[in-house]
């Protein structure tokens, strides 16, 4: 290797030392090994490492075509600790307000979302769904009040009829009267079914 490629190589492996710092923190931050089980710990920390040591490898390849050298590994160590002793409570500042601000602006947006998409759409199908029973508890109202206006005129109409029918010998009076039993049947189901539909809509 040439001078001037051995100088970008150990000024890539400080940078990648500064990168690796930054990184281990961030994901330090974010796993919550303490919360965490230790498998899935395992794990992680195997991605982890794999991950960065194949974008090592990967600059290394740009720069020297993946040449290995005793110094790579120093510049590396001397990256990783003028990032632990210069930059790493920087960092972690600068790394907790991005967090924080990208939290706000999560919940923000979710109450954005909630104010200005659910809730309308909620209170819509509310309002929609009170009308109906509204409208409903009206008809059934009209209904039962109609039945029994008619039940009523019904009375009315048919008393004198009933008088003049009695006038009638015994044996018309029976098959009428079987008649009219399975009329009164079919005429009670009809109310009691009407009733049962208003009680239920007012509930």
């Amino acid at each position: 290797m040439s001078l001037s490629v051995q100088f970008e190589t150990m000024a890539a492996m400080v940078a990648m030392g500064l990168l690796f710092g930054m990184l281990l923190d961030t994901y330090q931050r974010f796993l919550k090994r303490p919360n965490r089980s230790r498998v899935l710990s395992f794990f992680t920390d195997i991605m982890f490492w794999c991950t960065f040591g194949m974008l090592i490898f990967y600059c290394l390849y740009r720069i020297n075509f993946g040449e290995i050298r005793l110094y790579i590994f120093l510049a590396l160590l001397c990256g990783f600790s003028a990032y632990q002793a210069l930059f790493k409570y920087l960092y972690l500042r600068l790394l907790e307000r991005i967090i924080l601000i990208i939290v706000n602006i999560f919940l923000f947006l979710k109450k954005c979302v909630y104010f200005l998409l659910i809730l309308p759409v909620t209170i819509l199908i509310k309002t929609v769904l009170s009308i109906i029973s509204f409208i409903g508890k009206i008809l059934m109202f009209l209904a039962k009040t109609s039945l029994h206006l008619l039940l009523f005129i019904g009375k009315v109409i048919f008393s004198p009829v009933i008088f003049i029918w009695r006038l009638f010998p015994s044996r018309i009076q029976k098959k009428a009267a079987s008649l009219n039993k399975k009329l009164a049947g079919f005429f009670l189901f009809i109310k009691n079914k009407t009733i049962n539909t208003a009680n239920r809509w007012k509930k």
